[in-house]
């Protein structure tokens, strides 16, 4: 049974999005849930989860709703000036992201005074959806090192795979039926005790990094049964 404690506070407008949202991937996706006892953990934490399509943050959205663990998300600040949904993002929580501007620091800010709060943040550290021919990871960027050695928090690494399946970012194509199997597998927080308490520089930070994608990539080549080819892409 999901512990009261571990779980982070549902809003008016989080609580109309799920019981929309909610039937909808019920009735057109099937699940593959393994790990959610690593959410549990008490006060906030991060998930780190790799990006292979538009469908994703339903997918993670689900998954962690079905481990108690209501998430909150980074997401692109153009969408929160979208009349009626910009309204539903900042009511449900989301943290608005501006991409390649000075404001993009209070994003991560904003993260992490919401980890302090308790809360459950869910973060795609490629930053962008893969690029990778075969699906796979390409590097991280550091704002999920940052906002775990900021504030302490686990970082619960997460692999996915099937959201692609229902909207493939290449075809632009959207296909809900048949039902597709959404597998999410979580593991166990990464190791990064031993750089807590260190001096925030580009080393430390990179290390951190490293882990928690190697992390994600293990979890997924389980998840898939196949070993990557060369995994590329900006840090």
């Amino acid at each position: 049974m999901t512990r009261q404690s571990a779980q982070s506070p549902r809003g008016f407008w989080y609580r109309v999005l799920e019981g929309v949202l909610r039937p909808i991937l019920m009735a057109t996706t099937k699940r593959d849930w393994r790990g959610g006892e690593h959410l549990q953990e008490h006060g906030g934490i991060v998930v780190a989860m790799n990006h292979l399509s538009y469908f994703d943050p339903l997918v993670a959205a689900h998954f962690c709703n079905d481990n108690g663990r209501p998430p909150r998300f980074l997401a692109k600040a153009e969408l929160f000036k979208v009349p009626v949904l910009g309204q539903i993002l900042k009511g449900a929580g989301q943290i608005p992201v501006r991409r390649g501007s000075a404001d993009a620091a209070s994003s991560l800010k904003a993260a992490t005074e919401a980890v302090k709060r308790g809360e459950c943040i869910v973060v795609y550290p490629e930053g962008t959806l893969t690029r990778n021919p075969d699906f796979w990871p390409m590097a991280g960027k550091t704002g999920v090192a940052r906002i775990a050695l900021a504030t302490g928090c686990p970082v619960i690494p997460a692999a996915q795979w099937g959201p692609q399946e229902v909207i493939d970012p290449r075809k632009k194509s959207v296909r809900l039926l048949p039902r597709k199997t959404m597998h999410v597998w979580a593991g166990p927080a990464v190791d990064l005790d031993d750089l807590r308490g260190e001096p925030l520089t580009a080393t430390v930070l990179r290390e951190a990094t490293e882990r928690i994608m190697k992390a994600i990539t293990d979890l997924l080549i389980e998840q898939r049964g196949e070993q990557p080819g060369n995994i590329q892409g900006d840090a």
